[in-house]
Formats: C-alpha cells, sequence, structure tokens
C-alpha cells in the first residue's frame, strides 16, 4: 500500500470511528438518562445524609471533608503538583459512563454541541417571569470554551453571586491556608489591647461538641492572656480595644439591617444578638465595643481584674503580644460564605483582600483591591463595579460572562487554590440557601450546584453541573428588573436543570 493510501485508510477509519461514537451517543440517550437517574439517587441519598451534619452546626461538622478529598487531583498530590500540559483532569461523573462501555475521548465524555444548548435554553430565556435583562453564559469546563452566550458580557447587578468573584480574590491574594488573627498585646500603663484583626467568626460561645471545624474562640483568647498575666504576676490590667485594622465607614449604604452587621474588624459571633448561626438576625449597634466588654467578663471569670469600661484605642507598634486567637483556614471561610452567602464573611473577606495588596481596607479600598487582583487574572472586567463584598449594594455591576470564568479557574487544575470555591457551592434541594429549591425540579435536585443572588428585582444563579453525558459544565443566569423573585428563581432553577438534562447534540 503506497503512503498517501495509508494516510486515506487511516483517515477513513478515523471517520467512519467518529461516525460510530455519534450515532452510540444518540441512540443510547434513553439508557444513559435511566443510568443517570439511578446513579442520582444514590448520590441524592449521601447528600440527604450531608445535609442532616449539615443542621448541626455553624460550621457544617466537616461536612466539606469528602468534597474535599475527591476535588484533590488524582495521585494524591490535592492538585499542588499538577503537571502543565498534562492530561486533561477536569472532574467528570464518573465510572458509571466507564462501566457502560461508552465511547469517550482519553476518557472525558464529549461536550454539548452549541446548538443544542440553543435549543434547550433559549425558549426558556423567553419567560416574562426573568425580567427585562436576562443573560445567560454555559462553558464547558474542560476546554474553558462558552458553548451558550446571550449577551454574556453586558453588565448587571449580581446580587450574591458577586461573592464568587470576592472569593477569588481573596483566594488568589492571601492563599486557602491563611488565617485571620485576633490577638492580645501589651499597651502602656498597665493596660493590655484587644487588637481586631477582621474575623467575623471570632466567637464568644462555648465551643460545640463534637465539631471538626471550630472557629476562633474569645473563650481560648482569655485563657491564654489570663495565664500569660499570671506568669508575670499580673493580676489587675486595664483593656483596651484596637479597630485600626480597618479604614472608613463601618456602616454599609443599606443599614441598619439584619442582613450585615457594622463592618468592623472586631465582633463576635458577627454581632448578632440572638443564637442563630447564618441568615437574618437582630445585630449589634456597636460589635467591637460589646466584644471587648464580653472579653473583660471572661478576664474576670479567669481570676483577672479588669479595671474601668474597655477603652478604644489603637495598640502601640511592635507591641508585646500576649495571646492569639486563629479563625479556620482562608478556604474554609469562603465555603461557609458560599453555602450560607453570609455577608459579614464577604465583606471581611474584600477588606482582608485590600490589606493584602496594599489598599485601605474600607468599601472603596476593598472594590480596586479585588478588580486589581481579578485582573491579574486575566478575567473579563468591562463594566465590572465592585461596591461592597457581599452583594448588597446595586452599584455592583458584573457579566455572566465573568461569573462563568471565574468557576473555571476555580475548576481548573491550574488553580488549585481555588478549589474552595468549588466545595463551597449550596447544592440544589439539599444545602445552604439552595435547600429550599428544586422541589420540582428533580432533575436539578443534588446535581446542580451553585451561588445564588436576590434583591428587590435582582436574581441570579451560577455555578456546575455535570450534564446527561457526564461532562462538567459551568453556568452564570442573571435578570435584572423581575416583578416576581419566586416565579423568577423557577425560572432560573428550570434553566440549571435543562443544563443538567442536556446531552445535547
Amino acid at each position: 500500500m503506497t503512503r498517501s493510501a495509508a494516510g486515506s485508510a487511516r483517515s477513513a477509519y478515523r471517520s467512519a470511528t467518529e461516525s460510530a461514537r455519534t450515532a452510540w451517543w444518540s441512540a443510547s440517550r434513553q439508557q444513559r438518562q435511566t443510568v443517570r437517574l439511578t446513579a442520582s439517587s444514590t448520590v441524592l441519598g449521601l447528600l440527604v445524609a450531608a445535609g442532616a451534619v449539615a443542621a448541626a452546626g455553624p460550621w457544617d461538622s466537616g461536612q466539606r471533608t469528602a468534597e474535599r478529598a475527591r476535588a484533590a487531583a488524582p495521585g494524591g498530590t490535592r492538585g499542588e503538583h499538577h503537571v502543565p500540559g498534562g492530561p486533561d483532569r477536569t472532574p467528570t461523573a464518573p465510572p458509571v459512563l466507564a462501566a457502560l462501555g461508552a465511547p469517550t475521548r482519553d476518557g472525558t465524555p464529549p461536550p454539548p454541541s452549541a446548538d443544542g444548548l440553543a435549543r434547550a435554553l433559549a425558549p426558556l430565556m423567553k419567560d416574562p417571569a426573568l425580567g427585562s435583562l436576562c443573560t445567560a453564559s454555559v462553558v464547558d469546563a474542560a476546554t474553558g470554551r462558552e458553548l451558550y452566550g446571550a449577551e454574556s458580557g453586558r453588565s448587571a447587578t449580581p446580587a450574591s453571586t458577586v461573592k464568587l468573584a470576592i472569593a477569588t480574590a481573596a483566594l488568589s491574594a492571601l492563599g486557602p491556608e491563611h488565617r485571620i488573627d485576633t490577638t492580645v498585646v501589651e499597651g502602656t500603663g498597665g493596660t493590655v489591647v484587644l487588637v481586631g484583626g477582621g474575623d467575623p467568626t471570632l466567637t464568644a460561645r462555648a465551643p460545640e461538641p463534637d465539631t471538626q471545624d471550630q472557629p476562633a474562640s474569645l473563650r481560648a483568647l482569655a485563657d491564654d492572656t489570663a495565664r500569660a498575666l499570671k506568669k508575670q504576676h499580673t493580676g489587675k490590667v486595664r483593656l483596651g480595644y484596637d479597630t485600626s485594622a480597618y479604614t472608613g465607614p463601618v456602616l454599609h449604604p443599606i443599614s441598619p439591617n439584619e442582613n450585615i452587621a457594622p463592618v468592623t474588624p472586631l465582633m463576635a459571633d458577627e454581632g448578632r444578638l440572638d443564637e442563630t448561626r447564618s441568615g437574618p438576625a437582630p445585630r449589634d449597634t456597636d460589635p467591637s465595643a460589646t466584644a471587648a466588654r464580653t472579653f473583660a467578663e471572661l478576664l474576670a471569670d479567669r481570676g483577672i481584674t479588669v479595671e474601668g469600661a474597655p477603652a478604644k484605642t489603637t495598640a502601640p507598634a511592635k507591641a508585646r503580644r500576649l495571646a492569639t486567637t486563629r479563625s479556620l483556614p482562608l478556604s474554609g471561610l469562603v465555603e461557609r460564605m458560599l453555602t450560607h452567602s453570609d455577608n459579614d464573611i464577604a465583606e471581611a473577606l474584600a477588606r482582608q483582600t485590600a490589606l493584602a495588596t496594599g489598599e485601605p481596607a474600607g468599601f472603596e479600598g476593598a472594590g480596586r483591591a479585588v478588580h486589581k487582583t481579578l485582573a491579574n487574572l486575566g478575567l473579563p472586567l468591562s463594566g465590572a463595579a465592585f461596591e461592597d463584598g457581599s452583594g448588597l449594594d446595586r452599584d455592583d455591576k458584573v457579566s455572566a460572562a465573568l461569573l462563568s470564568r471565574l468557576l473555571v479557574l476555580a475548576t481548573s487544575a491550574d488553580h488549585p487554590e481555588l478549589r474552595p470555591i468549588a466545595t463551597g457551592l449550596p447544592v440544589a434541594g439539599f444545602t445552604g440557601t439552595l435547600s429550599g429549591r428544586y422541589a420540582s425540579e428533580k432533575a436539578g435536585a443534588g446535581t446542580v450546584r451553585a451561588k445564588t443572588g436576590t434583591l428587590t428585582g435582582v436574581n441570579t444563579l451560577a455555578g456546575t453541573v455535570v450534564d446527561a453525558d457526564g461532562r462538567l459544565l459551568l453556568f452564570a443566569f442573571m435578570t435584572n428588573n423581575t416583578t416576581d423573585p419566586q416565579s423568577a428563581q423557577q425560572a432560573l432553577d428550570r434553566m440549571a436543570t435543562a443544563v443538567a438534562n442536556c446531552g445535547c447534540r
């Protein structure tokens, strides 16, 4: 056989193989979806158990441990030592497809076609519940290619989906292992100073039993401080407290509001005045002063007399440190922020980003820091504005394309530091802000993982889903000027479910 004839034969063989693969995927759609439903039932059972654990405490009682392990790169490297240009390690659905003998390229199911996705989504985009401005972006995680876009570069008010940008900036600037310190240092003239570092999850409550991930403890800080003072034979002090880590106004423009406390670097239990650990709650108007008074009481309980009322002050430069309590790693704070849409953590992480990048730690400086950090990652920021960290400010602007690109980075082997974004997304029908949704969207329950965003007239949803063929897809749906929030949410949930149920050739 001549070389040209051999080449023609190989070309014909490849063409025939591709045709056979395409025919297989089309002919076995019903079988794959039946298996998918069976597999989903197993997954949902596991998720129900995880949801029961999640209800036990504010830090999900370690529910993310298994997810972190599954999110790690193959070979037990946890992703830190991936090989540039190596094999595609994008998470895909599974073993179920391999067991069926499904043909794949390099072990990865094929992506849906752009036309197929358009046929599935375009009619749903016309739902009148979606308001006068509706944009969308669906991206293939493995290639980063946008498969469906509807004005995806147009800026809109994101509400809480802006937290995806805040998480990306904070993890990029500080790393997932970073912890926020709350310290006690020596002042002058017999004073000790409680210095806030910006950890809103610092707690004055007793530790919860059998909880794996415990937040920083004001009680433990008092234990260590009293021990240090007694060691140097000091039994009486005056107490000051330092909030100089942040600058600018402490009140969010929408404050006072049960969704967010005054933004200060020193607070306990997010300034909540009840026992709730997430969601709306009455808030302290001066959480820093309250935290200092609580700390004084804790010192007194430990045999240290505190003279007078705690006074606001600034700790001396290079003051000797007496004791420290440290927050959970940034990875854990990001997960909690995204799962529960925690506004206080979001504002804190925006300011931590500012501190890490040399910007003033206020609303304006944090916005510049987030923008600058995301620009360094090469993200599409045209029209983007970050007026706060929580998404409560209507002047925040991002595009659906930016949100989907953030998720591309979070699921990429090239950015293992961003993995907590993927593991922190609520699970449709089971956890966090999606726990009460998807009751009527059975195909999406347990398979859609997404960050929600809700303000009056604003509904957004951005996250990840594995489609019917086992391909990981990333999506962002944004709608502004809605009039019926429930109907708008349901319309967005139908769109995410359509992506989950799509093999879309």
